[in-house]
């Protein structure tokens, strides 16, 4: 009997700073922010995801030593997250600051960490099983070192494993050469609405995620387009509108992380594509409507939300 699937990143996990403001403030200006806070995020946004809807994760990234480690290090035993390798002890982990507006939009700026330093050798002892799933982002094949070691690994890992992508918000930033290799062995590629237009110079999300599932030798496309839900490409088929949720945005951040995670826990439950998109649509709803960045609710809070949805619209 095959041991049960697993969500194994080699991404990075990082500590987001969040700061809530009216509106983006004046350069130059001095502003009071309204509240602030700290949390685990990056890709520990995608694990506690999948991890509150039965997928077990592992995180296969670097954590380093000192209070953001610290932060990120807890959280992940929180969420029952595996740490599959050792802290380093001459870096911390890196930090995000995260404005967020009034009206959820959100700002970032980053300091890389700990998590930069991604090499081979630590790639080679996590033991990556056929019924597995393993994703990374667009900002872990930013750094040189990470991006060689990321797609060496997925030269190694077996076939049948399920390879997710999100490029993420710097998408023009990724080098051409990676972005082909990934398109080469992914599974399920995801991206918001704007990614995907950047990436196919195209203005229509439908035509996009078909480009997008044109460059790949296998598995489908999504592409997120808020609360209309997503667009889903499955091999060459055509492009599929999955309906979304409308609800009250509190606060954006982590939300496309939070459909990721949903949608590869509804896969590993064996649902089908389009019924897994619907899931995580409904999840992605769900963690807007809360403050922080890992949000994403457990399966009686997405049973419940659906439930009331399914009277509202009966009703």
């Amino acid at each position: 009997m095959s041991a049960a699937p697993r969500l194994v990143l080699v991404d990075s996990v990082v500590v987001d700073v969040v700061l809530n403001v009216d509106t983006l403030p004046e350069r130059g200006s001095d502003t009071y922010v309204e509240k602030s806070d700290s949390f685990a995020g990056g890709g520990f946004n995608v694990m506690a995801a999948a991890s509150r809807l039965g997928l077990a994760a592992v995180y296969g990234g670097v954590v380093g030593l000192g209070p953001f480690a610290t932060i990120a290090q807890e959280a992940m035993r929180h969420e029952d997250i595996v740490v599959a390798t050792a802290p380093i002890d001459d870096l911390d982990t890196g930090f995000v600051v995260a404005i967020v507006e009034s009206d959820g939009e959100r700002t970032f700026l980053t300091s890389n960490g700990a998590e930069a330093t991604l090499s081979t050798a630590q790639l080679d002892e996590l033991d990556v099983q056929e019924n597995d799933f393993v994703y990374f982002s667009g900002y872990a094949l930013l750094h040189e070192s990470n991006a060689r070691a990321l797609l060496s690994f997925l030269a190694r890992i077996p076939a049948s494993t399920c390879f997710l992508f999100d490029p993420g918000p710097i998408v023009n930033e990724i080098p051409e050469a990676s972005l082909d290799a990934v398109f080469a062995r992914v599974d399920w590629f995801s991206c918001n609405a704007r990614e995907a237009l950047s990436l196919t110079d195209t203005n229509d999300p439908e035509e996009a995620a078909r480009v997008l599932r044109g460059r790949m030798h296998r598995g489908g496309v999504i592409v997120r387009v808020g609360a209309d839900g997503c667009v889903v490409v499955e091999s060459d088929d055509a492009a599929v509108r999955v309906p979304g949720y409308v609800v009250e945005s509190i606060d954006s951040n982590g939300a496309g992380d939070c459909h990721v995670g949903a949608f590869a826990a509804s896969l590993a439950l064996k649902r089908p594509a389009l019924e897994a998109a619907r899931l995580a649509n409904a999840a992605a709803a769900i963690s807007v409507t809360k403050r922080g960045p890992a949000t994403g609710p457990t399966w009686p809070e997405l049973e419940a939300f659906l439930d009331q949805k399914k009277t509202e619209q009966s009703s």
